[in-house]
């Protein structure tokens, strides 16, 4: 897996801690095994009980994708929210360079809401493209 796109303003080559500290500050963190291999991670920044929940980290292993693990996890990570949370919406967002994950994410039922301007590390402007499913 690529841990670029889970941390991409960390220090590389991560280090253990790094993540346990972060794994710390998430909730609900989710894994999905394709063929009894770790294929895709997932978690929420923020799950609030009958308000809102937002899906964080969402990876997949670049030699599974396109064989439907990252729309399980998405599935997977909305169904807790609403189900197990009553949630009366889930958010997540999305860097406009990741058409696959945009794509996904309206796939799933997420609409765009918002958009903020973010700067990478080199200066370059991107785009940070806010999604949100309502519970029906």
């Amino acid at each position: 897996m690529s841990f670029s796109l889970l941390f991409p303003k960390a220090d590389y080559p991560l280090k253990s801690e790094v993540l346990v500290n972060e794994a710390k500050k998430r909730s609900h963190p989710t894994v999905v095994l394709f063929e009894g291999e770790l294929s895709g991670y997932g978690n929420f920044i923020k799950a609030e009980r009958g308000k809102s929940c937002s899906i964080g980290n969402v990876v997949v292993s670049p030699k599974i994708r396109r064989k439907g693990v990252a729309s399980y996890l998405v599935d997977t990570l909305t169904s807790i929210a609403f189900k197990e949370l009553s949630a009366k919406s889930v958010k997540i967002s999305c860097f406009n360079s990741n058409t696959y994950g945009l794509l996904l994410y309206y796939k799933s039922g997420c609409a765009p809401s918002s958009m903020e301007v973010r700067k990478k590390p080199d200066g370059e402007q991107v785009a940070l493209i806010h999604m949100v499913k309502y519970a029906t």
